[in-house]
């Protein structure tokens, strides 16, 4: 494993008293991506240095401590540009990469379509371009292991004629893509079954509680971004209902733009959903921080107007007396949230009553009869309704269905 130090900079009062917290999630990230952080290094000073994004004096004291460490690499809690990452790079003369380029190269380990694999791949080429400008031996100096690698891998070698004609191809093959998804929404859409979908902060444990859901045994993990390729299941309840459940990528603060851009075709699956279910890890100590980051993606992708349940997951690891009172002031009201354990399965139940009061508000159950002389009506109908019960008799069928208020 690559041994890594961290860097944060703070500016101001706000961000030196968040800095602690952030270079917690900037070491779960680099952990993620496969290094050791071996030392962090803070600094505060009045603004950023334009050539070494931090001061000079700091600069010498990195390179002392890489010296002094055999530390691989150097990760900054900031983007740099490029000026400032070649000019760290000429001083420590070891790999210096940023925050946005870690959470990319993860992104790169993680992707498992085709799709996925097109959008990191944009999303770092988009990235690397104005980097590459006069690189000379910091593109040798770069190696192999965390940040380079992925579908954008032996792209950082090539000129930059070539990388942008690879992006011009590569948004052509994903906007192919993104229109095969809007044709498959759009059958969706024309169904009378809900969508309802996951968001939430990175390891808030979306995969768990979509795993409990539809009793699957996807892959979870408590790395961050552990699910990057959206994936839908069927959840259906005891007496039938049913509805599509979504499980997407996770949100992190200062979510690379690149990302945003590349992946929106896949985060188009939110803008399609009936409902939300936006996941809290109400253990975390930036739990609010944390919501208020993910509604500020949602805002960004131009998402609003959905009912959003919001799910306070991991009860279970709460003190008795803390989860007990949560539990005590959990209300039926539509606004209110929901505390659950998705490991243990406690408060599901509510969570289940709380969809169910939710995406099916304005549907009703419909008892119908179908003749044997009119089966024809029988293709027709189930395309507009949802099918809880087919029962046939002699003379034709019976069938209990759910569809929209004064649908039928």
């Amino acid at each position: 494993m690559e041994k890594a130090i961290l860097v944060n900079l703070a500016t101001t009062k706000r961000e030196k008293e968040e800095a602690k917290e952030s270079m917690t999630e900037l070491a779960g990230l680099a952990s993620s991506a496969g290094a050791t952080v071996i030392e962090e290094i803070y600094q505060y000073r009045s603004g950023h240095s334009p050539k070494f994004f931090i001061g000079k004096g700091k600069v010498e004291e990195l390179a002392l401590k890489v010296k002094e460490s055999g530390a691989d690499l150097v990760i900054f809690d900031h983007n740099l540009s490029p000026t400032q990452q070649r000019s760290l790079e000429e001083a420590i003369q070891v790999k210096v990469l940023d925050r946005t380029q870690i959470i990319l190269d993860i992104f790169a380990q993680r992707a498992r379509t085709n799709e996925g694999k097109l959008q990191v791949e944009l999303a770092q080429l988009t990235y690397l371009l104005p980097r590459l400008k006069g690189q000379g031996q910091a593109l040798s100096r770069l190696g192999s292991g965390i940040g380079t690698r992925g579908p954008g891998e032996k792209k950082l070698e090539e000129d930059r004629r070539k990388i942008t004609d690879r992006i011009a191809r590569i948004r052509k093959e994903i906007d192919k893509v993104g229109e095969r998804r809007a044709r498959q929404q759009e059958v969706r859409r024309q169904s009378p079954v809900p969508i309802v979908c996951l968001v939430g902060y990175t390891s808030a444990g979306k995969s768990t509680l979509f795993n409990t859901l539809t009793k699957e045994n996807r892959y979870t993990s408590p790395h961050l971004f552990a699910t990057l390729d959206p994936v839908v299941r069927r959840v259906t309840f005891s007496d039938g209902l049913y509805f599509f459940l979504s499980d997407t990528v996770g949100f992190i603060k200062k979510l690379p733009i690149e990302l945003v851009s590349s992946f929106r075709a896949t985060l188009q699956e939110i803008r399609d959903a009936d409902c939300l279910l936006q996941i809290i890890d109400v253990t975390s100590p930036e739990a609010f921080e944390q919501a208020e980051a993910v509604e500020e993606i949602l805002a960004e992708l131009e998402i609003a107007g959905l009912p959003v349940i919001k799910v306070f997951n991991k009860i279970d690891l709460l003190p008795a007396t803390e989860k007990n009172l949560l539990l005590s002031h959990q209300s039926k009201d539509e606004s209110s949230p929901v505390y659950v354990s998705a490991r243990t399965g406690e408060g599901l139940d509510s969570l289940k009553d709380r969809l169910r009061q939710v995406i099916y508000k304005n549907f009703k159950i419909y008892r119908l009869y179908i003749p044997k002389d009119k089966a024809a009506m029988a293709g027709s109908l189930i395309r507009q309704v949802m099918v809880i019960r087919k029962t046939e008799t002699a003379e034709g069928w019976e069938y209990q269905v759910l569809a929209q208020k004064n649908n039928l």
